[in-house]
């Protein structure tokens, strides 16, 4: 951006200080990790003064270049660079470096610190989610606008994020896309936090990347000149590029440099001393920050608000253009008005339909009213239905919506994080839910972040029959289901899906799970049954009672129609039952408690709950007098109704079930 020559002498004094301002940041904190902001400094500094388009005063101004830390431990260092470019973080909060209540968390977190891009902490995780924002801001590029949206993403990562093995599955997709608008610099201090990085990691770096199809560059780290320059070679590249910078950890620490005690544990007040008086500064003042070096830095605020100000001037100036106004709509007002109304309904007369298919044909009915909605699947999508019909595969050349991910559900996760930080985009994918356990970390992240992206899960329980007892998901529920935040429905029939994609598209604010079926399910009659719009509220009465309430069966997804057919025999047998579909235990939580108590009277206390999957959480629903008909083990490889009557998911089980709880009560 800045073509210049590097003044290098103030350039030099600035790098210092970022240097010393972690590293008594660290210090005062009494923990945290000094040596790689010490390390990185010289990178970092070239990236937040020469070559980042971004603007301090507008963090959140769509057409700027991203940084993401993904060695998020070095967060003092990304903490350092905002304060010192204009960004709204004081000193103060330097020196609050991990405290509570600070906006200098020990890791960075997305949107609670001003110019954070995205919550890292878990290495490999924002490597991965900048190799999403490279494929969102190429789609909005070619699908929106080729000026207003050619932006970068540029990274910081360590060994360890190399290590991690969501970066190949990242980096193996961004080079076959050939994302040429990703620039990644890679710290080689051949130091981890054990020891020397060949006690564990001997391979060579630049040839995997160079097979991934990545642009390699070397350089010497404390080198501005070097840094510089491959910086804007990378620039000019089709492919993304990995700039391998061989750097020092702890750079400047007379004692410490390139040991593993500058890792994860303050320099110490003496060791600090002695690199403060090594750069000239005074040992004994601390968050030093010379006048020239903040005159220098800040005059980021001025350059970032001319090229603000130029690309809100370009978007004022197209404001007729249609494919820009979509865009604007999302961004501004949410998705546009009437959408809900495009949202498929499904009779009886359709017969047995899997929920995977309902969610698929929902998906098509409103792609062509979302121009921003894009996904797809790790090469399921044949099973997972999660292919819109008549639109491009995002591939080299073309960024069309379906997006083949390839076997690589560990990438697909924190890409799909990516996708959901892109303004604008709505992204999907799909998977097997068993697999959903390969994705827990980026999952997790949406979640704290507030990203909204939508997981379709199929093959929800062991109904998807012969492949057995390691495709058949028991756990995977209940551990999404602990994840704060995240959303999970697992609808009971066609109607069921509908809504709960309208749950998860009209929510921006949280990731939504949808746990489907393999197997076919009956379309309840809803003329006769409970509205499938209760699946907003998480849960609702499907079947009320004939008579005094005597008992309720509560289920969720395929064991719904089961309850259903077993309350037909209990009202035969003169016993009053009540069947409550539960979809979405976070969304039933949330309601009121006369909302609540309304669906599940607390004066009934003969309750069965009924799902193919672990009981792990059903407790809070059955209360003491109730009981839990669930999986207590692993499945089988066999038909899926073969299955379901071995493990006791029958109507004559379920009836047999009742009578015990009424004979106990």
């Amino acid at each position: 951006m800045i073509s210049e020559p590097i003044d290098l002498s103030l350039a030099e004094e600035a790098v210092d200080t970022i240097r010393l301002l972690a590293a008594d940041a660290v210090e005062q904190a009494r923990s945290g990790h000094p040596g790689t902001p010490m390390e990185a400094a010289p990178i970092a500094y070239l990236l937040y003064t020469r070559h980042l388009r971004h603007a301090p005063q507008q963090p959140d101004w769509p057409g700027r270049d991203r940084f993401i830390l993904s060695c998020g431990h070095a967060s003092a260092l990304l903490y350092s660079l905002l304060h010192l470019t204009g960004y709204d973080l004081s000193l103060d909060e330097i020196k609050a470096f991990r405290q509570f209540g600070s906006r200098t968390p020990g890791h960075p977190e997305f949107g609670h610190t001003p110019g954070v891009e995205t919550t890292t902490g878990p290495l490999g995780q924002g490597f991965a989610v900048g190799v999403g924002m490279a494929m969102g801001s190429r789609f909005l590029k070619e699908q929106v606008d080729q000026d207003l949206f050619d932006y970068r993403i540029y990274a910081l990562c360590s060994d360890g994020d190399l290590m991690e093995g969501v970066t190949a599955e990242a980096a193996s997709l961004a080079g076959h896309l050939r994302l040429g608008n990703l620039i990644y610099l890679y710290l080689d201090n051949h130091i981890t936090i054990e020891g020397d990085t060949g006690l564990a990691f001997s391979e060579e770096t630049a040839t995997r990347f160079l097979a991934y199809g990545w642009q390699v560059l070397r350089v010497e780290g404390e080198n501005l000149t070097e840094i510089d320059a491959a910086i804007a070679c990378a620039k000019e590249d089709p492919r993304p590029s990995l700039i391998i910078a061989r750097t020092h950890i702890g750079q400047g620490a007379p004692n410490k440099q390139d040991s593993p005690a500058a890792h994860g544990a303050p320099l110490g007040v003496e060791e600090l001393r002695l690199t403060k008086k090594a750069m000239g500064r005074n040992p004994e003042q601390s968050f030093e920050v010379p006048q020239a070096v903040r005159e220098h830095m800040i005059a980021a605020v001025e350059r970032g608000a001319v090229l603000a100000r130029h690309w809100q001037q370009q978007l004022d100036a197209r404001q007729g253009e249609a494919r820009l106004a979509n865009w604007r709509q999302v961004v501004e007002k949410g998705l546009p008005d009437g959408w809900q109304q495009r949202l498929p309904v499904f009779d009886t007369d359709a017969g047995p339909m899997a929920t995977r298919k309902a969610s698929g044909l929902v998906l098509n009915a409103l792609a062509p009213h979302l121009p921003l909605l894009l996904g797809g699947s790790a090469d399921l999508a044949p099973s997972n239905n999660t292919a819109l019909q008549d639109e491009e595969a995002f591939r080299p050349g073309a960024s069309g919506r379906n997006i083949h991910f390839g076997v690589r559900e560990h990438a697909m996760g924190a890409i799909l994080n990516g996708l959901a930080h892109t303004p604008g985009l709505i992204p999907y994918g799909g998977t097997f839910l068993i697999f959903s356990d390969y994705m827990r970390p980026p999952i997790r992240l949406a979640a704290m972040m507030g990203l909204a992206p939508v997981y379709v899960f199929t093959h929800d329980s062991i109904g998807l029959g012969e492949d057995g007892p390691t495709h058949q998901p028991i756990e995977q529920l209940a551990a999404l289901r602990a994840i704060p935040n995240l959303i999970v429905i697992r609808p009971g029939d066609a109607n069921e899906t509908v809504v709960a994609w309208q749950v998860a598209l009209a929510d921006r604010h949280r990731p939504t799970a949808l746990a489907l079926s393999r197997q076919n399910l009956p379309i309840i009659d809803r003329n006769s049954h409970g509205a499938a719009e209760g699946v907003a509220r998480g849960g609702y009465v499907l079947a009320a009672e004939e008579g005094p309430l005597q008992a309720l069966l509560i289920a969720s997804g395929s064991e719904v129609s089961l309850i259903l057919e077993a309350r037909e025999m209990l009202q035969q047998q003169g016993i009053a039952t009540r069947v409550v579909s539960l979809p979405c235990w976070e969304l039933f939580d949330e309601q009121s408690q006369d909302y609540r108590h309304e669906v599940l009277p607390p004066t009934c206390s003969a309750r069965l709950a009924v799902e193919a999957a672990s009981p792990f959480g059903w407790e809070r629903y059955v209360g003491d007098g109730g009981a839990i008909l669930a999986m207590d083990g692993f499945g089988a490889s066999a038909p899926a109704d073969q299955l379901m009557q071995h493990f006791g998911f029958s109507a004559a089980q379920v009836v047999a079930r009742v009578h015990q709880l009424l004979e106990k009560g």
